[in-house]
């Protein structure tokens, strides 16, 4: 008997006929609809999201008044480019936005459409303000995939045969405690990273060549590295030192996912710059630079932006998103369903030695696989094996950092505690059975 072919199954094949290789496909799952921390597929199963969109609904799927933001805006107007003509939503999420995350002072804040744009338009930002041009970026970092923000990813798998690559970037090893801490304290640790970054303006570049420094206080897809804070307000001092402007990539931490509208408002350190995107639009494309405001007004006229920038109805969801995420207070969700995550993977590594280490900060959560609790050897098996046995659970997650051995929680942060603990129910439940 043949078996029948599911919606799903159809779905997908028609994808591989159609989509190039290229377009990345973490699992076979389907979407017909979604709604909180739900997503139902095109065979009407309800899927369990530890994905969030890649980090991209914090306040969850469709939240109601975003959805009718957007239906009042594209009512009015759908595009008629900010370059051309000024509208109110625009400079409203600007205002919003320097309001929630001002960057020591006066701040103005340029919208764009992707986190990667961000990144592009932080670095011209950066160079005109410092009339410099090298940029200094981190192993394990992800900032995107156009030209510089791929460039500045570390992730080699990410741009096969993509060269040449933009000149006068540079990269040192990133901060990371525990793969590279060998038994040290934190503190000698950092103190010895330090003076590496120091070392490296002996050998590698000259600090007066260098226009930025640009890092993920906690690392996306190198797999929720987090930077310790006193190499951060290291680095702080380095930046004023050599007159180097500091950019913080928080297109993924930023929005309530480490319980706090930013990650680097918990580690008491200000950037120059900083790039966002993601949960800001609750799944429309927007992102933003932000930065002291006399920096950013350093950039020439129509050296930054494009004819996207700041999308109106884009900014109506935003705006939205942002004062849902008030309403509901997104950042206490986020302490919270972070705190029910490291809890329950503190239980699974001490049930099992694989699991290497458990890190984040708030809800932007992941386990480390390796091999005999060496956090040298990835174990990308078990971790794929874990990823693909909750996929038939119907359970979505995806996995992260450079060697794929890294499982991250991304979930919506409206998600019931119910929801919560059912998936990492089936994620421990899957493990037990893997590793016997």
């Amino acid at each position: 008997m043949t078996e029948q072919i599911t919606k799903s199954q159809e779905l997908i094949e028609r994808r591989k006929a159609a989509i190039p290789v290229g377009v990345g496909m973490f699992n076979h799952a389907t979407a017909a609809s979604a709604k909180g921390a739900i997503i139902t597929d095109v065979d009407g199963r309800e899927l369990i999201d530890f994905a969030g969109g890649i980090g991209v609904v914090n306040a969850g799927h469709c939240p109601p008044p975003v959805v009718k933001a957007i239906q009042e805006q594209a009512a009015k107007f759908l595009h008629v480019s900010f370059n051309v003509a000024s509208y109110e939503p625009y400079i409203a999420l600007c205002e919003k936005l320097n309001a929630l995350l001002p960057h020591g002072g006066p701040t103005k804040t340029m919208l764009v459409s992707t986190g990667a744009e961000a990144v592009e338009n932080a670095i011209k930002i950066a160079r005109q303000a410092t009339g410099r041009q090298g940029v200094l970026c981190f192993t394990d970092a992800f900032h995107g995939r156009t030209m510089m923000a791929m460039t500045l990813t570390s992730k080699v798998q990410y741009k096969p045969d993509c060269g040449p690559f933009a000149p006068e970037v540079y990269r040192t090893r990133f901060p990371n405690f525990y793969r590279y801490g060998a038994d040290r304290s934190e503190a000698d640790f950092v103190a010895a990273e330090l003076e590496a970054l120091d070392e490296l303006t002996q050998n590698t570049v000259a600090p007066g060549n260098l226009a930025a420094i640009i890092i993920e206080v906690v690392q996306g897809e190198g797999g929720f590295n987090v930077a310790p804070k006193a190499y951060l307000k290291g680095l702080r001092a380095f930046c004023d030192k050599h007159g180097i402007l500091l950019i913080f990539d928080e297109v993924q931490s930023g929005f309530g996912r480490t319980g706090a509208w930013s990650a680097f408002e918990q580690f008491n350190v200000i950037p120059d710059l900083s790039t966002w995107a993601k949960s800001l639009g609750s799944g429309l494309p927007i992102g933003a630079v932000m930065g002291k405001a006399a920096i950013m007004d350093k950039a020439g006229p129509s050296s930054i932006g494009g004819t996207y920038i700041g999308s109106p109805v884009s900014c109506a969801a935003a705006l939205a998103t942002l004062g849902y995420m008030e309403e509901i207070d997104i950042n206490a969700r986020g302490r919270h369903v972070g705190e029910v995550i490291h809890s329950r993977f503190e239980r699974m590594k001490a049930k099992h030695p694989c699991i290497g280490d458990v890190r984040g900060l708030g809800a932007m959560m992941a386990i480390e696989f390796v091999k005999n609790g060496d956090p040298m050897k990835p174990d990308a098996e078990t971790c794929g094996r874990l990823m693909n046995a909750c996929a038939a659970r119907d359970l979505v997650v995806i996995t992260a950092g450079t060697h794929k051995n890294v499982i991250r929680v991304l979930s919506p942060l409206v998600i019931t505690d119910e929801q919560l603990n059912q998936g990492l129910d089936i994620m421990e439940e899957e493990l037990d059975k893997i590793l016997g």
